[in-house]
């Protein structure tokens, strides 16, 4: 993923009630749902709904299908985890040390090296 396709994904995420959306399709996974049952689930007036989906579906992060007369959204897992991957790709990648279970540092000590130590403090 490049740092554009990042920017606008985080972007569309940055709001509370696309964040919600977003979410409640991750929880309800490729069946989706469609617009009258995001917006029941929600509560969320319909023009504003479709607003919110809009803005998913241009980042790439919902996708929509048409079944017989009804629309039905469902989140671009593929695109989460590109975001997901772009945003932890080089984690602790310039650390001396493990910074967590799931995130080793490099193992070239050269690189963990270019990063100056901090003093310790008496």
């Amino acid at each position: 993923m490049k740092s554009k396709d990042a920017i606008t994904a985080l972007s569309a995420l940055a709001s509370e009630a696309r964040l919600a959306v977003f979410r409640l399709l991750v929880r309800r996974g490729p069946a989706g749902y469609t617009p009258t049952e995001l917006a029941r689930r929600l509560d969320v007036p319909a023009p504003t709904l479709s607003f919110h989906l809009r803005e998913l579906v241009n980042a790439g992060l919902v996708t929509s299908r048409r079944a017989g007369r009804h629309l039905h959204y469902s989140p671009n897992f593929e695109r989460m985890q590109s975001l997901v991957g772009f945003l932890t790709e080089n984690c602790c990648s310039l650390a001396d040390q493990a910074c967590g279970p799931d995130c080793r540092p490099v193992a070239d000590p050269a690189q963990a090296a270019d990063v100056p130590k901090q003093r310790k403090r008496a």
